[in-house]
């Protein structure tokens, strides 16, 4: 088994035109740092934008997507980190970042030790799935795959504009309904976390071997 830690931080929102979005800032991985964005359309195709094949065969074993389109994928943040500019492909979004929420005051008093434990993420999965419908901190992708959450932090999205190529998809909105990329979705009210995602996989499964570097 081989296993994977990408520490960085997750985006999710949704827009008034319907479409939803979760956007993975991830700043220290196996291959450095880099920035992905799953879409899911109004009418429901899911899309993956990755900076490059290995980041694309990574994500893709571990999630559902109709199409996977290989793009640069930038997230820049204002000095404060509370304005986050996006731009990937036909996709450029503006999202800024307001106060810490009730979960992110209750990781923050959280001892850090207990936070990165398997266990404790598979203990805590049916407590968030009763309090954040969707939401699930442990799951498995498929035979010998198994995926689990470390947050440390949450603050709310409180605002958010955003383009696909020529079609502006209007301001922020709750994702609703819930992302089906993987075995759960984000939380319903748009939130950015920081997190460490542990990746378990067979060895050599989508393991990014070969991949370049990339990134923000």
């Amino acid at each position: 088994m081989t296993l994977l830690r990408l520490t960085g931080h997750i985006a999710g929102f949704g827009s008034t035109a319907g479409a939803r979005m979760v956007v993975g800032r991830w700043t220290m991985s196996p291959w450095g740092r880099f920035a992905d964005v799953m879409v899911a359309h109004p009418d429901g195709h899911r899309l993956l934008l990755a900076p490059d094949a290995g980041v694309a065969e990574l994500v893709a074993s571990a999630y559902t997507f109709d199409d996977v389109h290989i793009v640069p994928v930038i997230v820049a943040a204002d000095p404060g980190q509370r304005v986050w500019r996006l731009t990937a492909g036909p996709l450029d979004a503006t999202i800024t970042i307001g106060g810490r929420t009730p979960l992110g005051r209750i990781l923050r008093a959280a001892p850090a030790g207990h936070r990165s434990g398997r266990l404790f993420a598979a203990a805590v999965d049916p407590v968030a799935r009763l309090l954040l419908p969707g939401v699930r901190t442990s799951g498995s992708a498929g035979p010998g795959w198994h995926e689990w959450y470390a947050a440390t932090d949450q603050h709310a999205i409180v605002a958010a504009r955003s383009v696909w190529g020529d079609d502006d998809l209007g301001g922020l909105a709750d994702v609703s309904p819930p992302v089906g990329f993987g075995f759960g979705s984000t939380p319903r009210a748009p939130s950015v976390t920081a997190l460490t995602s542990h990746i378990r996989t067979p060895d050599g499964a989508a393991d990014g071997s070969g991949r370049g570097p990339a990134g923000p």
